[in-house]
């Protein structure tokens, strides 16, 4: 992925998940990842695809 500068930016979807943009760093157990783009991030806790959302707040009615 291209580098950039975009200063990150957090945006809770009313009864979805969190958007984060920017240039922004994920670390986890298997390593680092980079991101430019928009990523969405589970909040309701019942993605299948944690820390990501997979669109499971929509069938679970989640309500936040």
């Amino acid at each position: 992925m291209k580098k950039n500068n975009e200063k990150p930016s957090i945006l809770f979807l009313e009864n979805g998940p969190i958007q984060v943009t920017g240039s922004i760093q994920i670390a986890g157990q298997y390593g680092e990842k980079e991101s430019n783009d928009s990523i969405y991030l589970c909040r309701c806790g019942g993605s299948k695809n944690k820390p990501y959302c997979d669109g499971t707040h929509k069938t679970i009615g989640f309500k936040g």
